[in-house]
């Protein structure tokens, strides 16, 4: 049985989804017995774009969903078949119901269920492929895909805090230099145009403010539209391998920043290898999967590194020991894993670890940059009354 994606017309509106048919002649005729006047019937080949480091946050989140509901119906005992079917049926969108419907197609067939996965990377990437893979051979497929809902989950999670953390200072600072903006382009000007019919001469605070004024009113569009160039100059850059690789190796070097970014990172690696060791996948093919899922670049690269060093005869221990950018205790925690031969719980706890110094990292840069932010806005809006109440004064004590 294939799964088919169609266009029909019914009560002269048209519409569109997925059937499971034997051929596409019998796609059409169920879709006739419901009523439906079919336009368009096509095979199902997914998306087989690749998702990449990370995938688009909502790709994330889909993700998640369908592994936590497929791991409670394979708990509950349904035929895998079954499994997929109700996973489709429960998600509306197309995008994610097209390639659900092409591997329950593929299964159907009689493929195991890792290479149909493995046809639709834009929603399985490798990892989650090569851990189902290794379940089925070892009749685990219910554990390790509740175990693969539970990573997915907390991968979302681990964005989650990250953008947070990132997101509101810089949120915070676009808010206050947008409101100085105004006041210096729009509010200052026609408040000291007041002082410019009087003989006083005006203090230097109120001149440096008419300059920075004037200058905003003259090219402020100009500025604006320069800098929106640069951003856009600076994401084409970012797209080409070789600027990217340099921009990721500055962001772990980060004093602040670059903590949260080194915690998220070894965090989500140290999580990705305990699926994948857990799940049996031999340590080569587990630590390039686990490199596949890391969006810095330069961290990618390592691992991919350290995966070439265990190839070698290296252990995993002696192959990240030259990241720099992963953490002393990950890496004595992973030797002693290693020593004791519970190299999966100690990737557990690694990560654990990480997460937790992510949020206390977190917290600490909110805890700074907000106070920081706040000083500066006040500092400023301080320089702008000051600018503003000096002439006043002055004004005043000749008066009297």
């Amino acid at each position: 049985m294939a799964a088919f994606e169609y266009r029909a017309v019914a009560d002269r509106r048209e519409v569109g989804g997925v059937i499971q048919a034997d051929t596409a002649r019998m796609a059409r005729q169920q879709l006739r017995e419901r009523g439906l006047v079919p336009l368009a019937v096509e095979p199902v080949r997914g998306d087989r774009r690749s998702a990449g480091a990370s995938g688009s946050p909502r790709m994330g989140r889909e993700r998640a969903l369908i592994l936590r509901q497929m791991a409670a119906l394979l708990r509950a005992g349904l035929p895998l078949e079954e499994v997929l079917s109700l996973a489709s049926d429960q998600n509306g969108s197309r995008k994610i119901t097209r390639p659900l419907a092409a591997i329950r197609a593929r299964v159907l067939e009689g493929r195991p269920l890792s290479d149909a996965m493995g046809e639709q990377p834009a929603l399985f990437p490798s990892m989650y492929t090569r851990s189902v893979a290794a379940a089925e051979q070892a009749g685990q497929l219910d554990a390790v895909v509740a175990r693969l809902a539970e990573h997915a989950e907390r991968r979302l999670a681990l964005s989650r805090n990250l953008t947070v953390a990132l997101v509101y200072p810089v949120l915070l600072a676009l808010i206050s230099l947008a409101v100085v903006w105004g006041l210096l382009a729009f509010v200052v000007p026609r408040v000291i145009r007041v002082f410019e019919y009087s003989d006083q001469p005006l203090p230097w605070v109120t001149q440096s403010l008419l300059a920075i004024s004037g200058f905003l009113s003259a090219y402020g569009v100009w500025l604006l539209i320069g800098l929106g160039a640069a951003v856009a100059f600076a994401m084409v850059l970012l797209n080409r391998p070789r600027p990217r690789l340099v921009f990721d190796g500055l962001l772990l070097r980060l004093p602040l920043v670059g903590s949260l970014i080194r915690a998220q990172v070894a965090a989500l690696f140290a999580r990705t290898l305990a699926i994948l060791i857990g799940s049996s996948v031999p340590a080569v093919e587990a630590l390039q999967a686990a490199s596949e899922v890391i969006g810095n670049r330069k961290a990618r690269l390592d691992l991919g590194d350290a995966a070439g060093r265990v190839r070698e005869g290296a252990s995993i221990s002696q192959a990240l020991q030259p990241l720099e950018w992963l953490p002393p205790l990950t890496r004595r925690l992973i030797h002693g894993g290693e020593q004791a031969g519970e190299l999966g719980d100690m990737l557990e706890h690694a990560a654990a670890l990480q997460e937790s110094d992510l949020a206390d990292a977190g917290q600490v840069l909110l805890a700074v940059l907000q106070p920081v932010l706040i000083l500066l806005v006040g500092l400023m809006v301080l320089y702008i009354v000051l600018a503003i109440l000096l002439p006043i004064m002055n004004l005043s004590q000749l008066l009297s």
